[in-house]
């Protein structure tokens, strides 16, 4: 789709990034409140990493190279997840050797669980319908990997509710996230593509991880 089309979202204005950009901030908050034995490398080395990535993402959005954008995107994406999947192992390896002790390893956890809600609001945000600046091309959203319920309203509806150009935003998917977390499986937002399907497996998946590691060390069985 050309990246020259002049896009607008149900309120007049592009999709707004900075939602995005505060999860950003706020795993990496996270991160640096974990434990060292929780962490990978130097404890400056992950957030200077998502800082590097994520300021050209910012300046190349502006400048209107959304090819590039969206590739950087995908990098920082792919950085946090990794070190999501990394701190969830040491954390499991953490419970039987009791290095740390047990109000940390249960903070890790909270953590842990938080990060992995905003790490795949991020992914459904990127994926969805072309990411933000495919949906800011089109008026409206009618088609997507998920089924957000102002896709069904009838026409009248839609216009009643002045709903006519909805698009979702990071903030629809952050409840989508959310809600796979905590009812691990979809709520009101049915998953209607194959990836979107695999990636809400692979979220309830870590929360339930990460879920049973709290369970466990709040009954002290381990």
């Amino acid at each position: 789709m050309d990246d020259t089309v002049a896009a607008t979202s149900d309120d007049g204005e592009q999709e707004p990034r900075w939602h995005a950009v505060i999860a950003v901030l706020a795993a990496i908050g996270l991160y640096i409140a974990l434990p060292p034995g929780l962490t990978m490398g130097p404890r400056w080395l992950f957030p200077a990493v998502i800082v590097v990535l994520v300021v050209p993402t910012i300046l190349l959005h502006r400048a209107g190279r959304h090819h590039l954008d969206r590739l950087f995107g995908f990098t920082v994406n792919m950085v946090m997840t990794v070190q999501l999947i990394v701190s969830l192992s040491l954390l499991i390896h953490a419970l039987p050797s009791r290095r740390e002790p047990p109000a940390a390893l249960l903070l890790s956890a909270t953590a842990l669980w938080i990060t992995n809600i905003l790490v795949f609001a991020l992914w459904y945000w990127r994926l969805d319908s072309g990411g933000p600046h495919g949906r800011e091309s089109r008026a409206g959203h009618a088609a997507g990997a998920f089924l957000f319920p102002q896709m069904t309203m009838l026409p009248e509806a839609k216009a009643a509710a002045e709903q006519d150009t909805w698009s979702p935003n990071f903030l629809d998917y952050l409840f989508l996230a959310f809600n796979t977390s905590t009812a691990f499986s979809p709520t009101d937002t049915p998953a209607l593509a194959r990836w979107a399907k695999l990636l809400m497996m692979v979220q309830s998946i870590i929360s339930l991880t990460v879920l049973a590691v709290l369970a466990a060390r709040a009954v002290n069985i381990l």
